[in-house]
């Protein structure tokens, strides 16, 4: 408003004083510069003496400092409700303060509260409320000002463009949960060829995602050329884009939840990233240093040795959408092919995968998956899988029956579930031997027999509540006993079959000793018939 004060009064006295064709072109420059509506401004210049709009105001003020306090009372006492709401509860609420003895105002500060409006109490109670929550939150101006500078660049823009303009994207190895600190990894997808790289970044930092981005330019075998990322903050400040600036890399980024933009790289987070790390959670500079290894080998593995697919062409008919591809080839197969990149380059490729061992960098990329796997689950690496002794030999011996085993990525595995265990102290841990001992006198003796003569030799000390925890320990020991009696001494001990049990029957019919429990077998009558069969 100053700015447009003085340039008010530096245009009006010329304005007067010109002819009408001079006065047309200045209020055309003086409603371009200003944005006022043309009819708005030529008023404003017709004026005489120039009215300074920007000074303070103090006479319009209408609500003194009396009716701001008995304000912030009402709204503390309508639970902090916004202006919207509060303004036609102050008609009920003051009525039903005033009959209860809680308030008494002035009939002056009384029938202001009435006339207030929605949009004063707000502005009125904006400090107290900001006051009230912890002060005001801490905006990120500086990324929304970048944000506006980084142009945008749709799905449909990128064409056939040439190797070197990347996708990138930020994958969140939280697990489960969000909340603290955690691994993310930075992947980047060239659109032309597919080519992908992947790296650890050990916390969100804007200079730490610089520093790998120099990390990675040098091995691409091409020049980056263009970066196009998403919205996030990570991306869209000021290292960045000065880091884009200096590398003379065109910085581009999506349109805010249109994920389709960068349908590249979110296909590499799922088919790559996911596929080879997992949902586990990894944290510290073990599991990123770990991560890094994996993706040393991952990058040859992925990059030489796994075809994959491009769209060309994407129809509609109604509902019905026709996709048409091209064949499947490698990225380092899309990159020999392509004609900008240099042959030079293209030779390097060659060479390097001349010396590349595809199963040697798939031992390596399970042997870090295992690794992994027991980082996050806080297990040994000899529980969690036996890559780290076995050998590439025994490795490639393996491939033969691996598909026996189920899911063969360590970190694609389920985490074992943990034994439940007791959640609450047990009630009976310092009497446990001597139930036993009772039960050990008498076998068929019951819970509520042992219950009774527990609470006979320690007198308020152990209620009727327990009774069915004694019920199901003596349940256990009962058949323990049963297992020892008919099993042998162990547990463990593998059951006999019944024609087994009828054999011994029949042994210990001929010695004359009775076996306990011999009458109660199953199915021995069936056995006795099946074995008089075998016999004939």
């Amino acid at each position: 408003m100053e700015t447009r004060d003085e340039l008010l009064e530096a245009v009006a006295a010329r304005y007067r004083a010109a002819p009408r064709i001079e006065k047309s072109r200045i209020l055309t420059e003086f409603s371009e510069i200003t944005g006022y509506h043309r009819k708005h401004a030529e008023r404003l210049l017709r004026r005489e003496q120039v009215v300074d709009r920007s000074r303070s105001r103090p006479g319009r003020r209408v609500y003194d400092q009396a009716v701001r306090e008995a304000l912030v009372v009402l709204w503390e006492a309508s639970d902090r409700i916004c202006g919207k709401r509060l303004k036609p509860l102050i008609p009920l609420l003051i009525p039903a303060m005033e009959r209860h003895g809680h308030l008494a105002l002035d009939e002056e500060v009384r029938t202001r509260l009435m006339e207030i409006s929605a949009a004063t109490i707000d502005r009125a109670l904006a400090p107290v409320r900001a006051a009230g929550s912890g002060g005001r939150r801490r905006r990120n101006a500086h990324s929304s000002a970048v944000r506006r500078s980084v142009p945008i660049r749709t799905y449909a823009d990128w064409g056939e463009p040439v190797p070197g303009y990347m996708e990138a994207d930020l994958v969140a190895h939280s697990g489960p949960s969000p909340k603290g600190s955690f691994v993310q990894t930075l992947t980047l997808t060239d659109v032309a060829t597919g080519w992908t790289e992947c790296a650890p970044l050990l916390f969100r930092e804007q200079r730490l995602l610089s520093e790998v981005m120099t990390t990675l330019r040098p091995v691409l075998p091409f020049p980056l050329l263009g970066f196009d990322t998403d919205n996030d903050s990570v991306f869209m400040n000021e290292t960045i884009k000065v880091w884009c600036e200096n590398a003379d890399v065109e910085f581009t980024r999506s349109r805010p939840y249109r994920k389709n933009d960068q349908a590249h790289v979110e296909q590499k987070n799922g088919a790559v990233v996911r596929r080879m790390v997992g949902y586990r959670r990894y944290t510290g500079t073990a599991a990123a240093s770990e991560l890094a290894c994996l993706y040393r080998s991952m990058r040859l593995f992925v990059n030489f040795f796994q075809p994959s697919f491009k769209l060309v062409e994407k129809t509609r008919d109604g509902a019905r959408v026709t996709k048409r591809y091209q064949p499947p080839l490698t990225p380092f197969q899309r990159v020999l092919a392509h004609p900008t990149v240099s042959q030079a380059a293209k030779d390097e490729l060659t060479a390097h995968f001349a010396q590349l061992d595809p199963v040697v960098l798939l031992h390596e990329i399970r042997r870090s998956q295992a690794r992994l796997t027991a980082l996050a689950d806080a297990a040994s690496l000899n529980e969690e899988s036996g890559l780290e002794k076995a050998d590439v030999e025994d490795f490639l011996s393996g491939l033969r029956h691996a598909w026996k085993e189920g899911e063969v990525r360590p970190t694609s595995r389920k985490k074992p579930p943990e034994p439940r265990g007791r959640r609450r102290p047990d009630p009976l841990a310092k009497v446990t031997n001597e139930l036993k001992a009772w039960f050990a006198e008498d076998h068929s003796q019951t819970g509520r027999g042992l219950l009774d003569r527990l609470q006979a030799a320690y007198p308020d000390l152990y209620p009727d509540d327990l009774l069915r925890t004694v019920q199901r320990r003596l349940k256990v020991w009962r058949g323990d006993m049963a297992r020892k009696l008919v099993f042998g001494l162990t547990s463990c001990a593998k059951p006999l079959m019944a024609s087994d049990a009828l054999r011994n029957l029949e042994a210990t019919r001929a010695t004359g000793h009775q076996a306990p429990f011999q009458s109660e077998l199953p199915g021995t009558e069936k056995a006795r018939e099946h074995l008089a069969e075998e016999t004939s």
